[in-house]
């Protein structure tokens, strides 16, 4: 029986086990395919992925902190993993391990409309931020990136050939002109989602520098976070009338491309998307 799994840490709150089982069910393949999710700590993460094959897994998906990582050790790579610098997904063949990123297909395949042109503020600067600045600029969108820590915002941004983003001059905050389309690829909002009450919304977003009230009806906002309620970000952007994709849509695209890779059928994407917004 062929094994699937998310590979994180932490990885408990991972949607991706119950939206792949209906998928794997739906694709008639339940029988022969699983998937399920693994905790690994960094210093464990390269010999955990060594021991996969032998032990009867096709592939993995791989999420924070690992897709750094993911990439360094694999042998080969596609086009778009090795440009971005990470990988959420890895195939085991008889060739090696082949990395690729689903996370850049992903984003561009929950957005509403095209970025083409737009003015797009990416906050972060892992792996997840590095695959969505990537794919927004290959899709004409104008990025940006910011980061708290400004050498890293600075590195990334000379890598993929973008914008170091700095706030607006005279204030703390990200102003309404500043963007069109806002990606959250931080883990702020992690433990708001997950526990809900377990903080103040705007508090939690000044760490970003982010005023939710600043946000308009022309605003396009992402956030990559997901948990069992909405983020500070997508709950205040939804109040003041903001495009709304959540971490959920944007893992439900990456997993489906993810599953075409491995199975190499078309997913059942909607079926997907029932299952990770019900688990």
């Amino acid at each position: 029986m062929p094994r699937l799994a998310v590979l994180g840490h932490p990885v408990s709150h991972s949607r991706s086990p119950a939206m792949h089982a209906v998928a794997l069910a739906e694709l008639g393949l339940a029988g022969d395919w699983s998937y399920e999710a693994i905790e690994v700590a960094p210093s464990d993460f390269e010999a955990l992925v060594g021991s996969l094959p032998r032990r009867g897994f096709a592939g993995v998906n791989v999420t924070v902190p690992h897709k750094l990582a993911a990439l360094s050790i694999a042998d080969s790579a596609s086009e778009a993993a090795g440009a971005i610098g990470a990988a959420n997904t890895l195939s085991f063949t008889a060739a090696g391990v082949r990395a690729e990123n689903t996370d850049a297909s992903g984003l561009l395949a929950a957005l509403p409309e095209s970025p083409a042109g737009r003015r797009a503020l990416v906050l972060g600067a892992g792996g997840s931020a590095r695959a969505c600045a990537w794919a927004l600029r290959e899709a004409g969108a104008r990025v940006s990136i910011w980061n708290r820590t400004a050498a890293r915002a600075k590195r990334l941004a000379a890598e993929l050939d973008v914008v170091q983003a700095h706030p607006s001059a005279g204030g703390w905050r990200w102003e309404p002109d500043d963007f069109d389309l806002l990606v959250n690829a931080t883990t702020v909002g992690l433990d708001e989602a997950s526990a809900p009450g377990a903080g103040s919304p705007r508090t939690a977003l000044k760490r970003v520098l982010i005023d939710a009230d600043s946000l308009e009806t022309r605003h396009i906002v992402v956030d990559l976070v997901y948990g069992d309620s909405p983020t500070p970000l997508t709950a205040l952007a939804r109040q003041r009338g903001a495009q709304v994709v959540d971490g959920l849509e944007v893992l439900v695209h990456q997993g489906a491309a993810s599953l075409r890779i491995w199975t190499g059928m078309d997913p059942p994407v909607e079926a997907m998307r029932r299952a990770a917004r019900a688990s």
